[in-house]
This record gives C-alpha cells, sequence and structure tokens, in this order.
C-alpha cells in the first residue's frame, strides 16, 4: 500500500475517530514491540524453538497444570517474561490511546499483554483479559500484592502474609478467563461500540476477534493495524500494514491532537 492510499485511509479513520462516541481499541503483543518486547505466541513468547530447555512447548511450560505440578519450571518462564515487561516501558502506541482516551467521549482498551504499559502510559478505562505479570496473589491465603520486580525473590515467590506460595495473576494455557475482567467487558460490549480497532494482534484466541466480526456483521467500521496479514484482514473495512506506533502517532496527527 502506497504512502497516499495511507494517508487517504487515516485522514477517514481519524474521521471516524472525532465522530465517535464509543470506541473498543484490541490489543496484542504488536502494540509493545516498539517497546522492546517481542512479538509472542499466547502469553509466552521469546522462543523462536519449538521446545523450551526441558524439552517441552512453552505453552505446557506456562499452563496451569505445570504450575501446580512442577511451579519451578513455569516460574522460570514467568520470571523470564517479567525480566523483559521490566525493562519495557510505554512507546508512542501506548501514548496516543492514553492520550485519545482523554480526548474521546468513551474509550476502552481490551488488551491480551500482560506488561502492563497501557495502565502505565496513563489508559484507565484498561481490561487486561489475560492479567498483569506484575501483580501475584497467594495460593494458600489469597493475599494480594503488587510487585515492580522479582528480583531478589525466591522463586515461586513466598507470600509475605503466610509464606505459602504465590502464583502470578495472568492467565496460564488451560485456564479460565478472569470471571472479573470479562464480566467489564461483556457488560462494555452489550452497551455497544461504534468504531472497532485491532492493533499488533493475530487475532487467534474467539474472544479476540469476535468482537470485530460481531462489528463487521453489524455494519460498524472497522481497523485492522498490522504489519501481517491475519484472518480477519480481508473482512475489515480498513487494513493498515503499519507498525501500530507509527499508526497511531499519524491518527493523532490527522485527528489535530498532541502526543
Amino acid at each position: 500500500m502506497s504512502s497516499q492510499i495511507h494517508a487517504q485511509a487515516l485522514q477517514e479513520i481519524a474521521a471516524l475517530l472525532r465522530q465517535s462516541r464509543r470506541t473498543l481499541f484490541i490489543t496484542g503483543a504488536g502494540v509493545s514491540a516498539d517497546s522492546g518486547l517481542p512479538t509472542y505466541r499466547g502469553i509466552g513468547g521469546l522462543y523462536e524453538d519449538d521446545l523450551t530447555e526441558e524439552g517441552i512447548p512453552i505453552e505446557e511450560a506456562l499452563s496451569g497444570a505445570m504450575l501446580r505440578r512442577r511451579p519451578e519450571i513455569t516460574w522460570k518462564y514467568l520470571a523470564q517474561i517479567e525480566r523483559n515487561c521490566r525493562a519495557a516501558g510505554p512507546n508512542a502506541a501506548h501514548h496516543a490511546l492514553a492520550r485519545l482516551e482523554r480526548e474521546l467521549p468513551y474509550v476502552m482498551v481490551l488488551t491480551q499483554n500482560v506488561d502492563g504499559l497501557h495502565r502505565a502510559a496513563g489508559s484507565s478505562n484498561v481490561v487486561e483479559i489475560h492479567g498483569d505479570v506484575h501483580r501475584l496473589e497467594c495460593s494458600a491465603c489469597g493475599c494480594r500484592e503488587q510487585v515492580e520486580s522479582l528480583v531478589g525473590r525466591s522463586l515461586p515467590p513466598q507470600c509475605p502474609a503466610c509464606g505459602g506460595a504465590m502464583r502470578p495473576e495472568v492467565v496460564l494455557f488451560g485456564e479460565m478467563l478472569p470471571e472479573e475482567a470479562l464480566n467489564q467487558f461483556m457488560d462494555a460490549l452489550e452497551e455497544g461500540f461504534d468504531l472497532v480497532f485491532s492493533i499488533g494482534t493475530t487475532s487467534v484466541f474467539p474472544y479476540i476477534a469476535q468482537p470485530v466480526v460481531q462489528a463487521i456483521q453489524a455494519g460498524i467500521p472497522t481497523v485492522e493495524i498490522n504489519p501481517g496479514r491475519t484472518q480477519l484482514s480481508r473482512h475489515v473495512d480498513y487494513q493498515l500494514p503499519l507498525g501500530a506506533a507509527s499508526a497511531l502517532s499519524a491518527l493523532l496527527t490527522y485527528c489535530n491532537l498532541e502526543p
């Protein structure tokens, strides 16, 4: 797609944004790519090989079953994810979404990311459907703890209240989505949106793709921002083959907004 076509699409999308009363942004790992976090499969990623050092798929290492059976394996890879997230900060994409939330009547961000960067950038209406790797909960007494770093902590971390094993408040493979976050999103979805974005996600999870599909079926404008193509690409109204930071920064400009 030429830069001229990009510009035309961005102008049209900016016009839709300025008119929108309720806007949904669905975000995936591509939004955090410019923060130095690699895109990844599920919540685990950072791996090019199919198997971990233990000779098992990363999805198995980062599963609820493995956490119960051999928590040291799960925590080994959770600590790698946390270390990468800790070294990163919000990028222009995160800041643009926070700016749009402040400017538009209603903005919700539904994110698959566990890095906490949307909130760090200033977004407040965020549904972290896979949780946040910096939040811990005790499996024994339910004590909850927000941590900035796992440096110096035993793995699994010990509960400061009872000494029990802590688990991360993230959705591991084979686990249910968090009820509170899911209900928050379903309530907003029931009220409806008049503009839906899918940004930096391959949309492989049905609960990530479905809001876009529903919008398409209802004739609600849809936008996909992703350098690669996905199962949704040929169905959305606008498909921008751009990185999240560059596309959202350009949208701010077309909306006459400062970052």
